[in-house]
């Protein structure tokens, strides 16, 4: 199972493109009577987006799965002899006793 995280710009960069298409949009609505004053707009070089993959063990895939299976599927493998869904509900029944 594969993760990847991709981005095509750095938040810092997407903020300050923001910033500099607002104070374009405020010049363009000023009436062209007044002096306006010039409007430097910085242009930032673009980085490679990074990507990481992610490469999740069987172990950990089994464990995900037995801590997110239902209480009828721990019912079903504890009647298949399932060690684990035996003991499970053993506990789940001692603690509604006890």
């Amino acid at each position: 199972m594969t993760i990847r995280a991709v981005s095509s710009q750095p938040a810092a960069s997407t903020a300050a493109n923001t910033g500099a298409q607002n104070q374009q949009a405020a010049a363009a609505t000023q009436p062209a009577s007044k002096t306006q004053a010039p409007t430097t707009t910085t242009t930032q070089a673009s980085t490679p987006s990074a990507s990481y993959a992610v490469t999740i063990s069987n172990a950990a895939r089994a464990a995900f799965a037995e801590a997110t299976e239902t209480s009828v599927q721990t019912a079903q493998e504890a009647n298949r002899g399932d060690r684990q869904a035996q003991r499970l509900l053993a506990k789940e029944q001692a603690n509604k006793l006890g």
